[in-house]
């Protein structure tokens, strides 16, 4: 779910269509349909904008914050939780080697455009999806199809990997069939991406007409994923415009949806990029709600009225140590000190709201596959100093990346964050060279290329499966780490195609236990990122996956 994901970045600067809508220099939240009648208008305040109207196109949460009130797919989670239900999809079940997936779908249910859903409206977006050629082809553009379906009908991109899509079938028109040729861990959480949200076949024909384009690093996207009037999903809300100078999304109720109609007439998404400015407005009644509150912001908040509900934790916050980059951090030694040097009970304590956990492993204890059994590597200056003396680097020189301009749910201070943890390297003997960077693209693209001796990252995750947090990062070489061991890699493929749950759950734990007794870097914490709404709002329930329906928001 959603959030920046360094390698989903792959070191692209993503470039607008030619001939985008006209903006303009006044708000979409206009008068808020406030005259003499119930506010009908809702305006949250976002952290970012949204890359892409299409979320197949996207890999970040900003974007599908806004998508997810439009389209929906075949499976869900639970809303606020991350138990998987149904969506599109009433029902599902898969054979014993979950390599046949079958859907009983919805009756009744119609896209934005007038168009009818159906299984073959199901099978005609894999299809389209699997058929992609060019630049769509890039890990840039379709990372999510990329990761939880593998590579295309033909794999132009040599980085492309091996498709594990086989086929889809309408069975009948309220039941189809999707086929893979291998069992997946991503299974059957990947049918509940955004990226994987049903479109309206008639609009998928007018996406067809239009191309993704690359020059260099640069990604051109098609136009249509760039202004509102050709996506249509099956949501409690449909896109109406994208007014990019006032960088506002505004969505409209969608009357003939299926299920519970949207309380609120208009929704509106306003990127708000900076926390003070995001509180402010909301102190201002200028917005009626707002994600990622600064810690030191909630108590302020609540005592002023304010609702701030805090979501439960499923996500993760790390230290990464690029061993390429830096020929010391090869060595056990050097990296066992520099897990002992960092406080991370202080971070927790000083920089994460109440409930924050220090981490012992790449994952959360909400996912499954969490070890009670990992080595630990406890808070102790002495015992990093005297790891570097037997590794014979007493005089450690390193640089360390942060990034600026960002505030990530697992990530709410990264400036204040990597101060913390500096002085404590520098206790134990570490010199530190700091290194800011811009968050997008120039952080995302060195983290990514493995430039960076140590960075700050994290990963806030799709579904409830552990290899959705250890796979990202361990199941193959990634420059990220620069390090290649075989051990690692090979426990944590191992229960990624696993069918048995059960089973698949004591893998990942053993592959956890592996993990931190290779220690390639330093999961430091996990994070309950907080959201605000006005006094007069019934908020939404909040989702650990950051996956709020917008549609539940009601004005008292």
């Amino acid at each position: 779910m959603r959030i920046f994901k360094s390698r989903a970045a792959r070191a692209i600067t993503a470039v607008l269509a030619v001939g985008l809508i006209a903006t303009g220099c006044s708000s979409e939240r206009g008068t808020d349909g406030e005259k003499g009648g119930a506010k009908d208008t809702f305006v949250f305040g976002a952290p970012g904008d949204p890359g892409s109207l299409d979320p197949a196109l996207a890999s970040d949460g900003e974007t599908f914050r806004v998508t997810r009130q439009a389209f929906e797919a075949l499976l869900e989670h639970e809303s606020g939780g991350s138990e998987l239900v149904g969506g599109l999809a009433e029902k599902w079940s898969s054979d014993p080697a979950g390599k046949v997936w079958t859907f009983n779908l919805r009756k009744g249910v119609k896209f934005h455009d007038g168009e009818a859903f159906n299984a073959a409206a199901v099978c005609a977006n894999y299809d389209h999806w699997f058929n992609w050629t060019g630049t769509y082809q890039s890990s840039a553009v379709s990372y999510y199809w990329q990761t939880i379906m593998g590579g295309f009908a033909k794999n132009e991109d040599k980085e492309a990997p091996k498709p594990n899509y086989k086929s889809c079938t309408a069975k009948d028109e309220n039941t189809a069939v999707i086929e893979v040729n291998e069992t997946s861990a991503n299974l059957p959480g990947g049918f509940s991406l955004q990226a994987l949200a049903i479109h309206s076949p008639k609009a998928l024909a007018e996406y067809k007409k239009q191309d993704a384009t690359a020059k260099g690093d640069a990604i051109t996207y098609p136009k249509y994923s760039q202004e509102a009037g050709t996506v249509a999903g099956t949501g409690p809300y449909k896109i109406t415009k994208w007014n990019k100078g006032n960088k506002e999304v505004t969505l409209e109720r969608f009357d003939d949806y299926w299920g519970d109609k949207a309380k609120v007439k208009n929704l509106v998404f306003r990127t708000i990029d900076t926390e003070d400015g995001r509180r402010q407005a909301l102190q201002a009644g200028d917005i009626d709600g707002y994600d990622l509150v600064a810690p030191a912001d909630i108590k302020t908040l609540e005592s002023a009225g304010f609702n701030v509900p805090t979501r439960d934790v499923f996500n993760l916050f790390y230290v990464g140590m690029s061993q390429e980059k830096l020929p010391a951090l090869k060595k056990p030694a050097v990296r066992q000190a520099i897990a002992h040097a960092i406080d991370r009970e202080n971070l927790v304590k000083t920089q994460l709201p109440e409930g924050g956990k220090v981490a012992t492993q790449f994952m959360p204890d909400t996912v499954a596959g969490f070890s009670e059994n990992v080595t630990k590597y406890p808070f102790d200056t002495a015992k990093a100093k005297s790891l570097l003396a037997s590794a014979k680097e007493s005089n450690l020189a390193i640089e360390f990346c942060y990034p600026t301009e960002v505030t990530r749910p697992y990530m709410p201070a990264p400036q204040d964050m990597f101060e913390l943890m500096k002085a404590d390297l520098e206790k134990a003997g570490i010199k530190v060279t700091p290194k800011p960077m811009k968050w997008n693209p120039d952080y995302l693209d060195a983290t990514e290329a493995g430039s960076c001796a140590l960075h700050m990252l994290g990963w806030t995750g799709d579904f409830n499966d552990g290899y959705n947090f250890i796979g990202t990062w361990f199941a193959e070489y990634d420059k990220q780490w620069g390090f290649k061991d075989a051990k690692v890699f090979a426990d944590v493929k191992a229960g990624s195609v696993e069918a048995d749950a059960t089973k698949r759950t004591e893998l990942y734990k053993k592959a956890n236990e592996t993990i931190m007794a290779y220690l390639p870097g330093l999961p430091i914490s996990s994070s309950p990122p907080a959201i605000a709404f006005g006094k007069n709002v019934n908020p939404p329930k909040v989702s650990p996956l950051t996956q709020e329906n917008f549609a539940e928001v009601s004005f008292k």
